[in-house]
């Protein structure tokens, strides 16, 4: 009920306001579990990202390891 009834009037008057005010307040918490839900999920694709940046790394790394020992290799059998 809202403080405006106290004031006096029909109640027909203010029963309008009463719905939109309601309409208003359940959009305003559905919109928050919403933006809850989102950043939830922006969190976990976020860590997906980071796990998959370093695999790639961890790759990188290993690949160019792997070319300095071919090279090396090279350079001791090499005739001197």
């Amino acid at each position: 009920m809202s403080a405006r009834r106290a004031v006096g009037g029909s109640r027909y008057l203010y029963d309008s306001f009463d719905l939109a005010e309601a309409r208003l307040a359940a959009q305003e918490r559905l919109d928050e579990e919403r933006r809850a839900g989102l950043e939830y999920r922006l969190g976990r694709i976020e860590a997906a990202l980071e796990r998959l940046e370093k695999r790639l790394w961890l790759t990188v790394y290993g690949v160019a390891a792997g070319v300095l020992a071919h090279g090396a290799l090279a350079l001791m059998v090499a005739p001197g």
